[in-house]
């Protein structure tokens, strides 16, 4: 319920912030946002839009609007805002992290690899690419390598176990015996 509020609150906070200034494109990415924690996929996806016509160069709106049309299975127009993303800030790893997830969710392991190994490079501790790489893993069903990522990204602060117990991406894994202590010592 709480989170319910927080992004209602949020919704309504930055809707004022863009009838008060209707080119301010932060607000477009923020509201955005918050669509796209609720799972409203259009609404962001339409925030992000507007946000980027404003603000070509706003490498998150690229980035969360490919976030969105990730969460929304549209993968190839996510790949495209990630690679948008990429040309304007070549040095934040995350939207390598988020085309890495997307390409391995697309089955094309090699190139996910490729990314999230550049993004571990340009930030070896993000406990959100060491997920991503322990997702990996676990896709092309090697346990013990992806329970060796997931156990490296806990130790650096992962504590999503929500989404650990019910992602699909686990699923491969999810009987394993190193899986199932993982999720244990999360309980």
């Amino acid at each position: 319920m709480i989170k319910k509020w927080k992004h209602e609150s949020a919704i309504e906070k930055h809707t004022k912030a863009i009838k008060s200034n209707p080119l301010d494109y932060r607000a477009y990415t923020n509201r955005g946002n918050a669509y796209l924690r609720k799972g409203i996929y259009d609404l962001a996806i339409a925030d992000y839009t507007r946000a980027v016509e404003i603000n070509p160069s706003s490498y998150l709106s690229w980035n969360n609007r490919g976030n969105a049309y990730a969460a929304a299975g549209e993968f190839d127009h996510a790949l495209a805002d990630y690679d948008r993303a990429i040309e304007l800030a070549p040095n934040n790893g995350m939207a390598f992290n988020n085309r890495g997830f997307t390409l391995t969710l697309m089955g094309r392991y090699e190139e996910a690899e490729r990314d999230l190994g550049k993004s571990l490079e340009l930030n070896p501790n993000n406990i959100y690419v060491l997920n991503s790489m322990g997702e990996l893993c676990a896709a092309r069903g090697k346990a013990e390598e992806a329970c060796a990522w997931l156990t490296k990204a806990i130790e650096h602060g992962y504590n999503n176990w929500s989404y650990l117990r019910t992602s699909k991406t686990y699923d491969n894994i999810r009987n394993s015996a190193c899986f199932q202590e993982i999720i244990k010592s999360g309980s």
